[in-house]
């Protein structure tokens, strides 16, 4: 076992690493060795305290401005105000606590201050904070200390409530000494010697001194070009290993047959593939004609023709003779392909029938509330081959679901299934000893930047639709600021009805349903809109603390005060609910009746956020949008303009002019580029997000690397990944690096790249 493995207690002691191990998710000392500072502060700098928030944990350096015991006998208090040039902080002590701090906490001291921040009587504080002094004793003049820490980095840590920074580093440099008093033996370095002397790369062992105790910001920055090489080069070996082994697995090449099906289907198609849809098309194709499983992403905005794409690469499949499967992650997804991939068959999806075409096949639907006659029918359609295509949902992976010949699974909005999900299915394609793998095309609407595509899903090609088909209408989205202007909300219903009256359709979309079986919504929040504080209350809340404890608005709660009270703002339209509790005929009778102009204004959930297409709806109302991330408000305003007609998109929220929720939607109203919105939301997300727990339930590995700043590092990691790969796939050569990557993939990390 490296050094780096050994438990944290053998170093730090039982309680500091049973504490380390439930807050901080750190178990062995490489783990604290990998916890890096957020930051480092200089002597002389002061944490700006006017950048605080409220209910995070901080760490902060300031100088203590004013001191006084307040009240007395049980009520005494200490209150202890400090600064750092550009605000001030109450620190306040109670009852016993109060009387060593008194001695300690001086006009002039200089300190380190740890804990939550709190707000009382308007003001911010902490209450009982860790603290550590860093002056002189009598506060005044040269302290002792400062000429021990004078010009150094103090590194500042990512902290909890048990754990203060200092303590973190404490620690840190028991670990270290440790290392240092063995000639840090026994701890290997995963990069290639050539390849550090190549990107002029310190010595691990180095970089991590350097990074915990650095002497310069020279130091520091050496460290960080190291580490994130680290963590960018052995994520990207696995992927590079990961591409190698599916490269080796047998498939069933996959070609089109002259004059067969998919051509038929190109004769009558009503318009002309975008150049991004020819090319991408041509690159599936070529894929599907090897004879080892494609492994392929597509991801393009919203509207630009991935369920086509998708359709003619399981159309050359089934010409080949195989079978192709569309897993899709809802009921109403899996029924709204199935009715559009008919739609755009016509006669081709109805072999056998009268009026079938030659070349025709057959498109079976199979969900969860599929009838016995049509589950029948549906299986026994997919066990002898006469279904070429199907399309589903979860059911597709029961035991009972056996295939012909499974060529091609398409999984359609990936992040919403496990690995495990469409390693089930993909594993149907193997009959009796026959272990040849389907072909595999993931698909996304929500844009993926590239670093993330090359870290999430190194081990896919991407394939990007960047075009939009022709007859596609700009949309215009705008702020509706309901609580700063409610005359706004009110132009908001009158533009619906406006378009309603226009011959035209509209959403509302709402985060809850508002049905019994929901919660109550958040702890503190306050039901009914605009809720006040109550009698007694301290302080006003502010507009923002408001828009925040107030419940989510619901679908239910909002479509009867739309339309259901006299005087209403969409009174005598006709307006329906969707979500995701009703009954999935239901569902699938609202989506009918709604893409057949029956309905004027659907209110629903995010279950219309994918797939869902009705060219006439073109206006689209966001309630609460500052509850939804980024990338998911792009999807759900991709549902409008999908016709002729201009599409229209508001984005309801009581959140003030310069709050980080309104400053999202205001560049979301701002921009039609997806890619440009990825970014946006991955800047505002923790990596942790993106990679790591989001896929696989495991802690990301990535501590020092950023997916969206270190493009270049991350490229280039890749390139060395699969030169080294290349020569050596077992890494024979390599055993540091193979050791660090039994590291960073423990099983279940494992299992997943494998099945992904």
């Amino acid at each position: 076992m490296s050094v780096l493995e050994e438990p944290l207690k053998t170093s730090v002691g039982d309680r500091t690493a049973k504490a380390m191990a439930e807050h901080l998710d750190l178990h062995t000392a490489g783990d604290l060795l990998h916890h890096y500072p957020r930051r480092y502060a200089e002597r002389g700098e002061l944490t700006r305290l006017a950048d605080l928030e409220i209910d995070e944990h901080v760490t902060v350096v300031a100088q203590v401005e004013k001191a006084a015991m307040l009240g007395t006998g049980r009520g005494r208090r200490l209150e202890v105000v400090i600064t750092d040039g550009s605000g001030r902080l109450t620190l306040v002590f109670f009852g016993r606590g109060a009387y060593h701090p008194q001695k300690e906490l001086l006009p002039g001291r200089r300190a380190l201050f740890a804990g939550k921040v709190t707000v009382f009587n308007r003001k911010r504080q902490l209450a009982h904070p860790d603290y550590k002094p860093l002056s002189g004793k009598d506060g005044a003049g040269a302290d002792a200390e400062a000429d021990e820490w004078a010009g150094k980095l103090l590194p500042l840590y990512p902290a909890c409530r048990q754990l203060a920074s200092w303590q973190l580093q404490q620690a840190v440099d028991t670990v270290l000494d440790g290392l240092e008093a063995t000639g840090w033996e026994g701890v290997a370095d995963p990069l290639p010697a050539a390849l550090r002397a190549e990107r002029g790369l310190v010595p691990l062992r180095e970089a991590l001194l350097k990074v915990h105790r650095p002497k310069t910001k020279a130091d520091l920055w050496a460290a960080r070009d190291r580490l994130k090489w680290d963590e960018a080069f052995v994520l990207q070996v696995a992927l590079a290993r990961r591409r190698h082994a599916d490269g080796q697995l047998p498939a069933v090449p996959r070609v089109a047959a002259a004059g067969g099906l998919l051509a038929d289907f190109d004769a009558r198609l009503p318009f002309t593939l975008t150049e991004g849809q020819q090319r991408v098309s041509a690159d599936i194709f070529a894929d599907l004609a090897t004879d080892h499983p494609m492994h392929r992403l597509l991801q393009g905005e919203v509207g630009s023709g991935k369920t086509l794409v998708a359709l003619r690469a399981m159309l050359a499949v089934v010409d080949a003779g195989g079978q192709a499967a569309m897993l899709a992650p809802t009921e109403v997804l899996a029924q709204q392909h199935h009715r559009s991939i008919t739609e755009m068959m016509g006669e081709l999806a109805e072999a056998g029938l009268l009026g079938g075409a030659e070349h025709g096949t057959k498109v079976e639907l199979l969900t969860g509330s599929s009838g016995a006659a049509a589950r029948r029918k549906a299986l026994l359609d997919l066990a002898t081959g006469e279904a070429g295509i199907v399309v589903g949902t979860h059911a597709l992976i029961e035991d009972k679901v056996h295939f012909h010949d499974l060529g091609l699974v398409v999984v359609d909005e990936q992040h919403r299934f496990g690995v495990e999900q469409r390693d089930a299915l993909r594993a149907k394609g193997n009959r009796g000893d026959d272990k040849r793998t389907p072909h595999l095309l993931v698909m996304t609407a929500t844009p993926i930047p590239r670093t993330v595509a090359m870290t999430v899903f190194g081990d896919l090609e991407t394939s990007v639709l960047d075009q939009l088909p022709a007859g596609r209408s700009p949309i215009a989205s705008h702020v509706v600021p309901a609580a700063d202007k409610p005359h706004f909300l009110s132009r908001a219903w009158e533009r619906v009805r406006e378009e309603v009256e226009g011959g035209h359709q509209a959403y509302v979309v709402c985060p809850r349903i508002g049905d019994s079986a929901e919660e109550t919504e958040p702890t503190g929040g306050k039901s009914g809109k605009g809720a006040k504080g109550g009698k007694g209350a301290k302080e006003a809340p502010s507009p923002e603390d408001e828009a925040e404890r107030r419940p989510p608005l619901a679908v239910l709660d909002v479509a009867a005060q739309l339309s259901a009270a006299p005087g209403a703002p969409l009174a005598g339209l006709k307006v329906e609910v969707l979500h995701g509790r009703m009954q999935p005929d239901a569902k699938d009778d609202v989506m009918r009746r709604f893409a057949a102009g029956e309905v004027d204004v659907l209110v629903a959930t995010t279950v219309i956020e994918v797939g869902v297409n009705v060219p006439n709806a073109t206006v689209m109302v966001i309630m609460d949008a500052d509850r939804f991330g980024v990338s998911q408000l792009h999807q759900l305003r991709g549902r409008v303009g999908r016709g002729a007609a201009a599409g229209l998109c508001l984005l309801v929220t009581e959140m003030p002019e310069g709050t980080p929720a309104r400053t999202r939607l205001d560049a979301v109203a701002a921009t039609q580029d997806g890619f440009r919105l990825s970014r946006i939301d991955l800047e505002q997300r923790r990596e942790g997000d993106v990679l790591g727990q989001a896929q696989s339930g495991a802690r990301s590995s990535l501590r020092m690397l950023t997916v969206i700043d270190d493009e270049d590092v991350i490229a280039e990691a890749r390139d060395a990944a699969a030169a080294i790969v290349a020569e050596d796939p077992e890494l024979t050569a390599y055993p540091e690096l193979r050791g660090a990557l039994a590291s960073l993939l423990d099983d279940e990390r494992e299992q997943f790249l494998d099945k992904g």
